[in-house]
């Protein structure tokens, strides 16, 4: 996690935004994303709620997600605002609206672009109808009542209810060990507000830690877990704000100058914060101030933002059965946009996205830099859960006409490049360099001396994994959790790999698992490679932090993977690894050595994705049904074309039959 300073209100750029209040009146205005407050001793005047206070409250203007578009808007039907109270600006406060804070059923279409432009399309609005269902919210001291669980000894008995959809409800009776009500605890605590909704969870919430830096902010790679914990908890309202309030963080600019966030890129992170309204001191407004990584420690913008907020998009409808959140324009087009600048035409000649270092959960220099497996594993996955998504017409046919050229010819890179197994490593060792012609077998002319030593022991003769980068002359022979177990989850490895995969995990428990699972990469660098790598980083010292660091947040993810391989087992004995400490060490960010004995030296306490990915494991192992709907199958049609298209020159067609065998064996 790099830390980042406050951002102030004048570098913020100006975006479109639309606002409601209890008059029911439109306004279209510029400035923050933004919900106001003001506390009065007059009577409330144009709001339809009941509030019970020792004062009067008037509902100003209140965010009804701030939805913004590139064009001209009309028809336009508004239901009632909500009044909401801003945090710790006032308490014991009991207060009922009628609520219509987001677009519930929005009816809209997409129009091409007309005109010769190559680009996927340009996006305008013709018609916006919103018709929103009234809802009452009650709220005291500004938290949503609700029945906490019943603590009981060492178990507490909570009432657990999963919704598929809106008509079908589960209701079963749950008991928690101590872990888990712990963990639920910490959970809510962590829960951020703004104008009285819940948005997100902070990224730690230790209350003794009195420099915070940006571990008090929300991110988005950081929110996932626990967005997974509570949809499956039946709790989908906070996940459907945060995708909606970070929809609108979304930089819908095109870049002018080095400064500006390109085009669709998503913020890293983002923190509420409360600012005077118009010099008034009697009133304040909540605004989300999102960083795009211009506070970040080595000021780098946030690759995998775009595509993990694509994921849980996908996985919210799944789980719940709101697709229609899914139809709607603005998130259409905020779908269209990550893929936009993420297909891109540029230099770079591989399917694989090009990136820089610190881009991604690895938010430090540690030699990721080019084409990193992590990156590699979600833009794969992205790019599926999008085709899934979108709405399919005339403005739409070429993005999904690029994504499928992408995908067929991503799959088969990863498949046919980076797998490593005992026969690969022989081929390898015995490659000849300096090969010049398209039927070359050493493409990217890989010297065998750099193949390490430690690897030539390491790599089991049952089981293989997906090697952490590949370049010209330069392959990262490391092993890294995250991209290879979501390789498994996104079926971009073949199952013939994804059983490796597993296998090797299993073959080398001790060095990816060990006293604390798992190994965010194996091995550490150490030595000159060290210095050289990191740049003399103390925080990534060896087997610390993001060099060969153990992250209990990793245990979701590896908890789908076997789940979808039939292993859940495997993912049982790591939960039961990690249940046996996480508690009494206060849910570490990460764990130090080896073996993850220690608790990191830097560690933030109460890490709010700790705590979250032990809950999704839990509850996914309770319910393997959920994991299936997480997951991508394999799509054999993808290994059919070639998105390269040599075949229509004197060039050698390239081939699938080898990837394709893989999967059929």
């Amino acid at each position: 996690m790099s830390s980042s300073t406050s951002m102030g209100i004048s570098t913020m750029k100006p975006c479109c935004r639309m606002l409601v209040n209890c008059r029911n009146s439109v306004s279209v205005g510029f400035g923050f994303r933004r919900c106001s407050h003001t506390v009065m001793e007059n009577n409330i005047s144009g709001c339809r709620g009941e509030v019970v206070i020792d004062r009067q409250i008037r509902c100003n203007s209140h965010s009804i997600l701030d939805f913004r578009v590139p064009s001209a808007v009309s028809g336009l039907t508004w239901g009632q605002s909500r009044g909401v109270l801003g945090r710790d600006k006032a308490r014991n406060i009991s207060i009922i609206c009628n609520v219509a804070s987001d677009f519930r059923k929005l009816s809209t279409s997409i129009d091409p672009q007309i005109g010769g432009d190559k680009g996927f399309e340009s996006i305008y609005i013709k018609g916006l109808n919103v018709n929103v269902k009234p809802l009452v919210v009650e709220r005291i001291d500004g938290d949503a009542v609700k029945e906490e669980p019943r603590v009981n000894g060492s178990a507490v008995v909570d009432t657990d209810s999963a919704s598929v959809d809106d008509s079908t409800v589960c209701t079963v009776q749950k008991e928690y060990s101590k872990s888990e009500a712990d963990a639920w605890e910490l959970l809510r605590k962590a829960v951020v507000n703004y104008c009285g909704s819940p948005v997100g969870t902070v990224a730690a919430n230790d209350p003794a830690d009195s420099l915070p830096l940006n571990y008090d902010q929300v991110f988005i790679r950081d929110f996932v877990p626990s967005a997974i914990a509570f949809l499956l908890k039946g709790e989908s309202e906070i996940v459907r704000n945060f995708l909606l309030h970070t929809l609108q963080l979304q930089s819908w600019e095109k870049t002018v100058d080095c400064y500006s966030p390109g085009q669709g890129l998503m913020p890293a992170s983002f923190k509420v914060r409360s600012v005077p309204l118009d010099g008034n001191k009697e009133a304040f407004e909540e605004v989300l101030d999102p960083d795009f990584g211009e506070s970040a420690i080595g000021r780098v913008a946030p690759v995998d933002s775009g595509l993990w907020w694509i994921i849980l998009l996908r996985a919210y409808g799944k789980i719940t059965g709101d697709y229609a959140l899914q139809e709607r324009v603005d998130v259409q087009t905020g779908i269209k946009l990550i893929l936009n600048l993420c297909l891109s035409d540029g230099f770079d000649m591989f399917p694989s996205l090009l990136v820089t270092d610190g881009s991604c959960m690895i938010d430090r220099r540690m030699g990721i830099h080019g084409h990193p497996l992590e990156i590699q594993a979600l833009f794969y996955s992205a790019l599926r859960c999008s085709r899934e998504m979108l709405t399919v017409n005339d403005g739409s046919k070429n993005l999904i006409r690029a994504i499928n050229n992408r995908l067929s010819a991503l799959s088969f890179h990863i498949r046919e490049y980076y797998w490593l197994d005992m026969k690969k490593m022989n081929e390898i060792y015995r490659y000849k360099t300096e090969e010049y012609s398209t039927e070359a077998i050493n493409k990217f002319n890989i010297y065998p001396e750099q193949i390490p030593s430690w690897l030539v022991e390491w790599i089991p003769e049952k089981g293989g994994y997906l090697m952490g980068n590949l370049q010209p002359a330069h392959m990262d022979f490391r092993f890294f959790t995250l991209g290879n177990t979501w390789a498994v989850v996104s079926s971009l490895a073949t199952p013939r790999q994804c059983e490796g995969i597993l296998n090797l995990f299993e073959e080398k428990w001790e060095d990816l698992v060990g006293k604390m699972p798992l190994k965010i990469s194996y091995p550490a660098i150490e030595g000159e490679e060290w210095r050289i790598i990191t740049g003399c980083d103390p925080k990534n010292t060896p087997w610390s932090y993001h060099n060969g660091g153990s992250w209990p947040t990793l245990l979701w993810q590896f908890t789908l993977a076997c789940i979808k391989m039939g292993r859940p087992e495997l993912a049982r004995r790591a939960v039961a690894v990690a249940e046996k400490r996480l508690l009494d060490d206060k849910w570490p960010e990460y764990y130090d050595t080896r073996s993850g004995r220690f608790i990191g030296k830097q560690a933030r306490l109460y890490q709010t994705w700790t705590i979250a990915g032990f809950l999704s494991s839990k509850m996914l192992l309770e319910n393997p049904e959920m994991a299936c709907i997480l997951t991508c199958d394999e799509d054999l049609e993808l290994l059919e074309g070639c998105a390269c298209l040599l075949s229509k020159t004197a060039r050698a067609k390239c081939s699938r039959k080898a990837a394709k065998s893989q999967v059929l064996v």
